[in-house]
């Protein structure tokens, strides 16, 4: 490896290119890049050793309540320029050859930088790349690959409550004769989603994709791919009862908290829609446990909402109360009664995870 694409000056520059982003000055955020381009780095380095290695750093600093929500916001848009400014420069311009794939968000999965990073790696290595960007609605994927027939699709989702959502879309592509790789937290920390819901194959990250579709193509689908509802443990529909009554359900446990805890009754709109929004993700959660059937996504979700919570001065002794409640009031379901006890032995014995990743 030569000196310019040495990790430990890909390091140094990814620690510049951090304090741009943290002072949102994006022009001193795009000269680091371009600096970095033109003294000789490897943009795919750039990319993913620079850019990506800040990003990162961008989820761990607002986990732990060290930057805003509008610090990462604007941390995340300096980025994507940064992405662009990659995209652009002489050094990243290559000649399709390898074949065409289509890179898309998951319908209703907004982070879409880890798409477009993984769309301009593949693009350097010589694909011809067709980046569809965030939120990509099923009907419009279908409709796109019939049009201009990819090798494969190429789908992201960061978070677990788009694995429904993943799980119609990899079968609709799959239904059109194109195999599907899929990456992003959503689909576990080792891929077990992305099995467990068919896809033809899974990566940690963009640079795993691009050696894994080096290595060997995906094969088309067969006639038999698994179709959407063979997942076995959905027959006993806790998660289709618990998806749809997620309001009342939220509306009963903010209750029972109430009574439990007549402070709750003091509180400002402010902190009823705070608390009413964590009630929320809590049973959405829970659904999406139901769904993969792995009680582990719902602990490790959990897990991560109290370490942030105690990064915000809330203490995560407020979550048990609210999985007893939500227990009782699903006494009948035994698969979403043995999650919420399974999470709430974890909350009570684990350390807190500072500053990780959402799950």
């Amino acid at each position: 490896m030569s000196d310019v694409t040495d990790l430990g000056t890909l390091g140094a520059r990814a620690e510049r290119l951090w304090h741009a982003v943290l002072d949102g000055d994006e022009p001193s955020a795009a000269a680091v890049v371009r600096q970095a381009l033109d003294a000789g780095v490897d943009p795919e380095g750039v990319l993913l050793d620079v850019i990506a290695r800040v990003q990162g750093r961008v989820g761990l600093e607002w986990a732990a309540n060290r930057i805003t929500v509008a610090q990462e916001h604007a941390a995340t848009a300096i980025n994507e320029r940064a992405v662009a400014v990659v995209a652009a420069h002489p050094s990243a311009r290559t000649q399709p050859w390898r074949g065409r794939v289509t890179v898309a968000c998951v319908d209703g999965e907004w982070h879409g930088l880890p798409a477009r990073l993984l769309a301009e790696v593949l693009k350097l290595r010589g694909w011809h790349v067709d980046y569809l960007g965030a939120h990509v609605p099923a009907p419009h994927l279908v409709a796109h690959i019939h049009r201009t027939g990819p090798d494969f699709v190429a789908l992201s989702s960061s978070i677990p409550t788009r694995l429904p959502t993943a799980h119609a879309t990899i079968t609709a592509c799959q239904a059109a004769g194109t195999p599907v790789i899929v990456g992003g937290a959503a689909f576990g920390p080792d891929g077990e989603y992305a099995r467990l819901l068919g896809a033809d194959a899974w990566a940690p990250d963009a640079r795993a994709a691009a050696d894994r579709l080096e290595l060997r193509p995906l094969a088309r689908p067969q006639p038999d791919h698994q179709a959407i509802d063979d997942l076995p443990h959905l027959a006993d529909q806790e998660y289709t009862l618990v998806a749809r009554t997620r309001p009342q359900l939220v509306r009963t446990v903010f209750t029972g908290l109430e009574e439990k805890y007549p402070a709750m009754r003091g509180y400002d709109e402010a902190q009823r829609e705070r608390t009413a929004e964590d009630l929320g993700h809590i049973v959405e959660f829970l659904g999406i446990a139901l769904y993969t059937g792995d009680a582990a996504l719902f602990s490790r979700f959990l897990l991560w909402t109290a370490g942030i919570l105690e990064a915000r001065g809330v203490p995560a002794r407020s979550l048990p109360p609210a999985l007893d409640v939500l227990g009782r009031e699903l006494k009948d379901f035994p698969r979403a009664t043995h999650i919420l006890r399974s999470a709430t032995e974890r909350l009570t014995q684990a350390p807190l995870p500072v500053g990780g990743a959402a799950e």
